[in-house]
């Protein structure tokens, strides 16, 4: 049987180089966060999750979870695996201090968020959210909400949910009708929500649900609505617990994937009204839903990293071990691994995922910098980046996860499209990243428009710029890395060009914003492996022998001619003159 291990030496290979965890543990607040803490760290969270919660993954798949009288119960296989979890700190290790979190920076949460989505992600999904709730309630709660949600939010004893999507309304928020009407120091809240993940279980004392509602009298469309929290059990000022809310679940969806993961949907004052507190200001619910939604953006994004590399991880095992075919000119069957073709897909899931990894983690240490670093120039431009790149990791990570887990399944030819493998419940899985949290169309759009147009493209152009100076400032005797920088050159030009032709055609964005995230997801993942190649590079010079180094360089050369080279591709439909798609109309998709 197969066996996950945790990506370690390639997560800490990220900290040193591209991150400089040196310099980013000296950051306010982290001083603790050392480098020989977070090694510990992930040492025994890679233990955890590779031994406990790992082999969890296939059973909890086929249990799922079921809606019964009393609500919903969990697969079974949860139960103790999520109590061990928050009785040994895994849960969320960014939480503040002030509130009981270790207060470890969010790129180090992120690879402990890796290990436990690569381990199972469908239980995944509930700390994900809850760190979604968290955020919002540090930014927005009042000092009340704050004192009797947030640490039994972080220590996982709460978990919490995000509730806007209702069936009327899908990525239209403007379209929403759960209402709320003030009574006293509270609201009453009513309406339904559907796709509410984790919306109800039984693994956690109680249930923070966070909902969008309009206010009796709103105005209608986007300014209208509020955010209200709704917990399951009403909570006294003690933090005890009380009555039972007027909220439950009234069905289970069946789905694709992600089966162990209940995906509700959720009544809201069925009886008596859901008693509800405001968060934040009234008609102010989208601004503050939407700082919880990009944090729950950035983790959706590292999913697609994680499931890849757990679908990368079995399909070179099983490479490795399956004998079938000879190699030109020889008589005996060697391990598929040693055929062109299965090495051309393994290479390209492990490029793309570290690809991917670099992205993900890139953007979560800018995050960390843009609220911690004492320089106010670098926290405004970090702040920028990480709003620049938000679609850009959701986006662009999860297409690429989608890729990656259909070339494990082929890796495994027939074999992987059997279940017993349990490759085809990553595929499955993988498929619903690049849907919730916003489609990637919308992605798309949001990043062509809000992170290029509104800003006149300077933003984006300030992250080119940050390519080119990897350009010109490498000095490098390898013509390994000399090649790598040349391609990386062209990248930048490329970005260049599209971004112009944007800028000079603006009321193109919306034929082209697929095309427009996959240049710059290609073109700044490929600046990030390059620069990771540059210190292998270096490390290799030295005498290092390690050989992550040579892989380093390798994936980044693979990376460069099977799929920067699509980049082609893409700015050739950005710069051309009239799109397909303009000239389609809906006739055009009947069939005569």
């Amino acid at each position: 049987m197969d066996k996950y291990r945790a990506p370690q030496r390639d997560i800490t290979f990220l900290l040193e180089e591209l991150v400089g965890y040196e310099e980013h543990c000296k950051l306010p607040g982290f001083e603790h966060a050392t480098t020989d803490v977070v090694n510990a760290v992930l040492t025994q969270g890679a233990k955890f999750f590779e031994d406990v919660v790992a082999p969890t993954n296939s059973v909890a798949d086929e249990e799922g979870a079921s809606l019964l009288e009393q609500g919903v119960r969990a697969a079974p296989i949860f139960q103790e695996v999520y109590k061990r979890m928050i009785d040994e700190g895994w849960h969320c290790l960014n939480g503040d201090v002030d509130f009981g979190g270790a207060g470890l920076p969010s790129v180090v949460d992120l690879a402990n968020q890796e290990m436990l989505q690569s381990s199972n992600m469908s239980l995944s999904l509930l700390p994900m959210l809850s760190r979604g709730v968290i955020h919002a309630l540090t930014l927005f709660g009042s000092e009340v909400q704050k004192k009797k949600y947030l640490e039994k939010l972080i220590n996982g004893h709460w978990t919490g949910t995000m509730n806007l999507t209702e069936s009327q309304a899908g990525s239209d928020l403007s379209l929403i009708q759960t209402k709320a009407s003030q009574c006293g120091d509270h609201y009453l809240v009513t309406g339904q929500k559907v796709y509410i993940t984790w919306g109800d279980h039984d693994l956690s004392e109680n249930i923070i649900h966070l909902v969008l509602a309009r206010v009796t009298g709103a105005p209608a469309g986007n300014n209208g609505i509020s955010l209200f929290l709704v917990p399951k059990f009403l909570v006294g000022d003690d933090g005890s617990l009380g009555l039972r809310n007027d909220v439950f679940c009234l069905g289970l969806e069946k789905k694709l994937g992600i089966n162990a993961s209940p995906t509700c949907t959720m009544s809201f004052g069925e009886k008596d009204g859901a008693v509800g507190y405001l968060v934040g200001k009234e008609n102010q619910g989208l601004m503050c839903m939407f700082a919880m939604m990009n944090n729950a953006r950035l983790s959706v994004g590292h999913q697609g990293v994680a499931i890849g590399e757990r679908a990368f991880q079995k399909a070179v095992q099983y490479a490795l071990g399956r004998v079938q075919g000879a190699l030109s000119g020889g008589i005996a069957p060697v391990p598929i691994i040693n055929h062109p073709d299965v090495k051309r897909m393994l290479l390209l899931m492990r490029a793309l995922t570290d690809a991917g990894r670099a992205l993900s983690f890139f953007t979560v240490a800018a995050e960390d910098r843009s609220t911690r670093h004492p320089n106010e120039s670098v926290r405004e431009r970090d702040s920028r980046w990480v709003e620049i790149l938000t679609p850009l990791v959701k986006g662009w990570c999860t297409e690429i996860s989608m890729e990656v887990t259909s070339l494990g399944v082929q890796v495994h030819g027939g074999m992987g499209f059997i279940e017993s493998t349990g490759v085809s419940q990553l595929f499955r899985d993988s498929r619903i990243l690049p849907i919730y949290e916003g489609t990637n169309g919308i992605q798309a759009l949001d990043f062509i428009g809000r992170k290029c147009l509104r800003d006149g493209g300077s933003g984006l152009s300030s992250i080119v710029d940050e390519m080119r100076n990897t350009v010109e400032t490498t000095k490098s005797e390898s013509e390994r890395v000399t090649v790598l920088i040349d391609s990386l050159k062209c990248a930048a030009n490329q970005c260049t060009h599209a971004i112009n032709e944007v800028l000079t055609r603006p009321t193109r964005s919306p034929e082209i914003a697929y095309n427009f995230l996959m240049i710059f997801g290609n073109s700044i993942s490929f600046w990030l492996l390059v620069r990771l190649a540059i210190s292998a590079q270096r490390c290799i010079d030295e005498g290092s022998q390690d050989t992550l180094y040579e892989q380093k360089i390798v994936t980044a050369q693979f990376f460069m001619d099977h799929i920067l080279s699509r980049n082609n591709g893409f700015l050739k439909i950005i710069l051309a003159e009239k799109s397909t798609l303009s000239q389609i109309s809906s006739d055009h998709f009947i069939r005569p």
